[in-house]
């Protein structure tokens, strides 16, 4: 009997461009990839239908991308600290390569499975793989870590970005009974979101269309207004790792070959400094693992929230009284994906304007968020929140200011507030007590449109007073 090197993939579901894939096709002729259903993350609560939705698609076309190449994928369900050993031993691997994710629970959970696989004499590698840089490698003059984003930036965008891995030619995998792939109510899950087509060549195509085309020198321009596609939409792409970041970076890399203004050149930077906030929320969750239950500023754990439980529902059901506020929400509900300008939006409208902690909004996101990462998400809520890393914290966002900067014409709004199809476009954006304001409440109250569940003004001068009694 031949004896393989595994691969055992997680949030890495392609050919190309992939670290473990390629160190393990160096060692061995014969290799054996598989996939572990983890029940633990499965029966989370904080784990999205529409995520495993999306995986399971993935997961199928990884399948295909490995019958192509000659190979196949041996599906496992249950606790990867024993099932990769067992079937390591089984096998008589040399070897169990994997691709590196930092989250705290990954992080306890691939430690215990190199481990036990030296228990057995079977070497595991874990590949920096994730990120373009690994998370010890942007470090200050002084060697201390950054806790702001401006100047880790400065720093990242300075090191030389390694070239994406070519896709092995062929594969020979061992003959080996699999597990079938579940459908989700297999899994005891249903989704009626309407999702993206998720997969490596689904993520390529994106990749392309979105730098080969007018996406990318439109991004600075656009990433904003919601009502357009105007951001790349590869984040599911890289939760799920059917895109390699060297891929993506490398993309960007030939984009800037065929600048030709400086409107180009600042686009092109705009969507390279998003890329970075990804890698940069990782960072700090790697550094702070506290910050997956805690502030990162530590002091505002003490900082006093309402928890309405029927706000908190209606802030979910986007049914608030705020237009832009609820379609956002809406398009959350019903695609399992959001505008991140909207994520900022209704973040600040629950933390500051309801007075919700933001772990209750945090932990409704990963509910519904086919791209939900632990890391991009709890930063993006501290930020938020106002609790997290960030120079200058204190941000409130009127949402009415914002419909009016973002959704001028209220496209976005009538998109997903039908009842208010009908509506002039003031009635969509003033939420105010002016007389203009009261014209729009009563144009929306004729839609069958709820009220606003609070005022604005009262409620980001009740969340400053508390803000301040925690500095």
């Amino acid at each position: 009997m031949v004896s393989p090197v595994l691969v055992w993939h997680r949030r890495d579901l392609r050919v190309h461009d992939n670290k473990a894939l390629h160190a393990a096709c160096q060692q061995g002729d014969w290799i054996l990839p598989v996939f572990v259903l983890d029940p633990d993350i499965l029966a989370r609560p904080d784990t999205a239908p529409a995520r495993v939705s999306y995986m399971l698609d993935a997961l199928r076309q990884l399948q295909l991308s490995y019958a192509q190449l000659g190979g196949s994928l041996v599906v496992r369900q249950g606790d990867p600290v024993q099932v990769l050993p067992r079937l390591a031993q089984q096998v008589g691997a040399t070897a169990v390569h994997w691709n590196q994710d930092v989250e705290p629970y990954a992080l306890r959970r691939d430690q215990a499975v190199m481990e036990s696989l030296a228990q057995q004499g079977i070497p595991g590698h874990s590949h920096q793989d994730m990120l373009l840089h690994d998370v010890d490698q942007v470090k200050t003059q002084a060697g201390a870590v950054y806790s702001v984003f401006t100047p880790f930036w400065r720093n990242w965008s300075t090191l030389a970005k390694a070239a994406p891995l070519p896709k092995p030619a062929r594969i020979q995998t061992p003959e080996l009974d699999s597990l079938p792939l579940p459908s989700l109510s297999d899994l005891g899950l249903s989704c009626d979101q309407i999702l993206e087509p998720a997969g490596e060549q689904a993520a390529l195509d994106r990749l392309d269309q979105f730098c080969q085309g007018s996406g990318i020198w439109d991004y600075a321009e656009q990433r904003n207004t919601p009502a357009v596609a105007g951001t790349s939409g590869l984040s599911p792409h890289l939760r799920w790792g059917t895109l390699g970041i060297r891929q993506v970076w490398r993309a960007t890399f030939l984009a800037a070959a065929k600048i030709r203004s400086d409107e180009e050149t600042n686009s092109l930077t705009t969507w390279r400094q998003e890329l970075c906030w990804r890698e940069f929320y990782k960072y700090v969750l790697f550094h702070w693992p506290h910050l997956e239950t805690n502030c990162y500023r530590q002091a505002f754990d003490a900082l006093v929230w309402d928890n309405k439980p029927d706000q908190f529902q209606a802030w979910c059901e986007g049914q608030t009284g705020y237009p832009l506020v609820d379609a956002a929400m809406r398009q959350l509900n019903q695609t399992g994906w959001m505008h991140n300008r909207c994520r900022m939006v209704v973040a600040s409208f629950l933390t500051k304007d309801l007075l919700i902690d933001w772990r209750w909004g945090e932990r409704y996101f990963m509910q519904k968020l086919v791209d939900g990462d632990l890391a991009a998400n709890n930063g993006g809520w501290q930020w938020s929140a106002s609790v997290g890393t960030d120079a200058k914290p204190m941000r409130i966002f009127n949402p009415s200011t914002q419909a009016v900067k973002f959704d001028p014409e209220g496209d976005y709004i009538r998109r997903y507030v039908p009842e208010l199809g009908g509506a002039d476009t003031p009635a969509l954006l003033d939420v105010s007590d002016s007389k203009s304001g009261l014209r729009a409440l009563r144009e929306r109250r004729r839609c069958g449109y709820p009220d606003p569940i609070v005022d604005h003004k009262q409620q980001q001068h009740l969340f400053k007073q508390r803000y301040q009694t925690c500095r």
